[in-house]
């Protein structure tokens, strides 16, 4: 993913090995990422076991948010493209015992559907 295209908030979908030594310190014995996606400096990485969404915080990204949802957590989810006037598109995810869902917004649909279809494939089992 280059860099202009990061800045525009679209998420590209990042080769594991290149995130892999970023991600050991927080992976389960026996968990393993499987995909990633990388939206500016956020992440969201599907593992064997769970979905981790990692929030950056801060000028220099220093400080970071490591939000861990099992699967079995995940109720539904939903993903909505930019239409004409909205020129952003949402990934939704509710999740057991809460009304309100986890949202992240896109500027693009760039991958949008790339980590919808990754939701279904693991949430979906």
């Amino acid at each position: 993913m280059g860099l202009f295209s990061g800045l525009l908030g679209n998420a590209g979908e990042v080769d594991v090995a290149e995130v892999e030594q970023e991600l050991a310190s927080i992976m389960a014995d026996g968990e393993k990422p499987e995909q990633v996606f990388k939206l500016i400096r956020d992440m969201i990485v599907f593992t064997n076991r769970r979905l981790i969404l990692i929030d950056k915080q801060g000028l220099t990204g220093s400080k970071k948010e490591y939000m861990s949802i099992p699967y079995r957590s995940i109720v539904r989810f939903a993903a909505e493209t930019k239409g004409h006037f909205d020129l952003e598109s949402d990934l939704k995810i509710w999740l057991s015992g809460s009304e309100q869902a986890i949202s992240k917004t896109f500027s693009k649909d760039g991958n949008i559907m790339s980590v919808q279809k990754a939701l279904a494939t693991y949430v979906c089992r």
